[in-house]
């Protein structure tokens, strides 16, 4: 490379780091971040990344390594993701659910040269390289984070943060980074196997960020609420990256708590939150809802499933501001539909209309594209779609066959263009040789039976059924909700064929990080239940 090549590349690169330059330039004075007691201007935090971008560079990390993050919601998250990003190192965000165990294997997997660790996290990383080759992992850095004293448990070789960055400049890095170099590797949870590394490049990620300011309207003058893991690319790609691309504030939490964050929104004067539809009905049932001046907010966002509708006018009644839904995942980085306003109550239940950029079709097994109506995989094209899963050539293949990323998922588009998911492939159940989406039964409990918090449906190995579907329910606090009223609230509303065959209590759901329930661990952990029927 040319010192002509490495000049040109950084006047016409397309780079996430890039965006978070120019907001500074554009905005230095205007409140970037804020962290608790930190607030960080977007001069201050363009500068922070800065330095630590050149510790990077003064420690020998180049273009294609790789530097493992594991933290929470904090600015020091936010500047080891964009430190990186400027140098062209790949950062790999942990998902800081897993134990030791996988913590292991995707250190391992992704060839991490080193880790970022907030220090309460500190015992996870350890535990983690007790596992692996000392070859694998050669430096760790250590954050404040929220924990105190970490190194009983750790290697004299780890640094301090602060002295990892020691007194470096705050200079714009310098580096040659190609379009399609990959920003990062995401990992799935790896719930049903290893952890599948989604390579994700600058230029999909870039052009994500453009999607939600476009499609939602998110403004310079937009106060947010960061409160679902950054490890996840649903806030960090679907809506932080954006948020600092026009220039608003983002306001980290580290984790939902429904009395925290409408205080939050009062205090902060926040205009935007993005938070899971279980979420959405904690607030509303919590005492603090009427207290609480929620005026400032303009947008709330949710993801990973559709507000049943009695939920939805309850919630746009108590926040009195717009919803809208967002659509996609990891390996589509990851927004792509969004359900906006206009059409919350009108077309209840669906997915929304395809983002810019994004080309959505629905396919059959053949690899067919169906007509409008008709229900199959939807499958997309577009440049926000994943690179390919890392040193997984046979997984690539299959999720780009017939030249269509596959998402796993089931629907259909209607009369009126919007997208309708009907469940994943894998959460079909098969009962009696007939297909019955798993969605579609939670969706009718929600709405038939007000004392039901949170309900499952999945299919459980049976004699007869060969699967027969099952709800796994919470009771809201107080209730003396039973099966019978769970089974009788089915039969009202539902088909003979798509009524439950049991159903099972529990105090809690298992979840991701991210708070989506398992229905794989629920499958496995109620597999015998009709065992003896």
């Amino acid at each position: 490379m040319t010192e002509q090549d490495l000049q040109r590349n950084l006047v016409t690169r397309v780079n996430v780091g890039d965006m978070l330059t120019r907001t500074a330039w554009r905005r230095p004075d205007h409140e970037a971040v804020v962290d608790g007691p930190r607030r960080l201007s977007y001069r201050e935090f363009n500068a922070a990344v800065n330095r630590l971008a050149n510790a990077l560079l003064r420690n020998g990390y180049r273009r294609g390594e790789v530097l493992a993050l594991v933290s929470g919601n904090s600015t020091e998250f936010l500047l080891t993701y964009y430190a990186c990003a400027k140098t062209g190192v790949v950062c790999v965000p942990v998902n800081l659910a897993w134990g030791p165990r996988e913590t292991a294997y995707v250190l391992d997997h992704s060839r991490s040269r080193g880790v970022v660790v907030e220090s309460q996290l500190a015992g996870l990383v350890s535990a983690a390289l007790d596992q692996l080759d000392d070859s694998v992992v050669t430096d760790v850095v250590v954050a404040h984070g929220t924990g105190a004293a970490w190194e009983a448990s750790c290697s004299a070789s780890w640094r301090e943060f602060d002295d990892f960055v020691g007194a470096e400049g705050d200079a714009e890095p310098e580096c040659f980074v190609e379009d399609r170099d990959p920003i990062s590797y995401l990992y799935t949870s790896g719930t049903t196997s290893a952890p599948k590394g989604v390579v994700s490049s600058h230029l999909a990620v870039y052009l994500e960020s453009l999607n939600a300011p476009l499609v939602l309207g998110i403004g310079e003058r937009e106060r947010a609420g960061v409160m679902m893991p950054l490890f996840h690319t649903a806030q960090l790609n679907g809506f932080t990256t954006g948020l600092f691309y026009m220039g608003g504030t983002a306001v980290l939490l580290r984790a939902f708590d429904p009395a925290e964050l409408l205080a939050t929104i009062e205090s902060e004067r926040l205009t935007e939150i993005f938070a899971l539809p279980m979420m959405y009905r904690a607030m509303l049932d919590h005492d603090d809802i009427d207290k609480r001046d929620l005026s400032t907010l303009r947008l709330a966002i949710y993801a990973m499933a559709p507000m049943p509708d009695t939920d939805l006018r309850r919630a746009m009644k108590a926040f009195g501001c717009e919803f809208a839904l967002g659509f996609g995942q990891t390996e589509m980085n990851p927004i792509t539909t969004v359900f906006p306003p206009e059409y919350q109550l009108s077309h209840a239940g669906s997915v929304g209309l395809p983002v810019p950029n994004v080309q959505v079709g629905i396919m059959d097994d053949g690899g067919n594209l169906l007509s409008q109506g008709e229900t199959g995989e939807i499958v997309y094209r577009g440049p926000h779609a994943m690179e390919g899963y890392l040193r997984n050539p046979e997984a690539t293949a299959e999720a780009f066959a017939h030249g269509w990323f596959h998402s796993g998922d089931v629907g259909r588009f209607d009369a009126d263009g919007l997208l309708w998911f009907a469940d994943r492939k894998k959460d079909v159940i098969k009962t009696g040789g007939e297909n019955v989406a798993s969605i579609e039964v939670e969706k009718v409990l929600y709405e038939a039976e007000p004392r039901i918090q949170e309900v499952v449906a999945v299919g459980l190995p049976h004699e007869r059924w060969s699967e027969a579907i099952t709800v796994v329910v919470t009771r809201k606090p107080g209730s003396d909700l039973s099966e019978e009223d769970v089974l009788a609230a089915a039969r009202g509303r539902l088909p003979g064929f798509k009524v439950p065959k049991a159903v099972v209590f529990v105090d809690e759901m298992p979840r991701t990080a991210t708070g989506k329930i398992q229905k794989n661990v629920l499958r496995y952990q109620y597999r015998d239940h009709f065992r003896n029927d």
